[in-house]
């Protein structure tokens, strides 16, 4: 991520906002180089996943790391990433699609 977390994560908030979806960001981390978890609600089946970036090379990849479940589970599991790292950014989206809204390379779920 070339630009500073704060900036982006702002940033992609702004455009699921514009899309006529809603967004927020559920937890600040290092404002400069904290990591991002997206996690998003699909408002139509209720279910939700998380994307984390990763880093493969000089690109920019990110992946689901555990499986579509219900929003209470995800929410667990976002807790234990965040007592092993205090400078992680947690961003929600709320769409009707389950739509990510990233523009970065999203690798496809199994």
């Amino acid at each position: 991520m070339l630009l500073s977390t704060d900036i982006w994560a702002g940033a992609l908030v702004r455009r699921v906002e514009q899309a006529g979806s809603f967004a927020f960001i559920a937890r600040k981390g290092h404002m400069q180089f904290g990591a991002v978890l997206v996690k998003v609600l699909n408002l139509r089946t209720r279910d939700a996943y998380v994307l984390r970036e990763a880093q493969t090379g000089e690109d920019t990849v990110w992946m689901r790391p555990v499986e579509t479940v219900n929003e209470p589970d995800i929410d667990a599991w976002i807790e234990r990433q965040v007592r092993y790292d205090p400078d992680l950014w947690v961003i929600e989206i709320e769409d009707v699609e389950g739509r990510h809204f990233l523009t970065e390379k999203v690798e496809k779920p199994l």
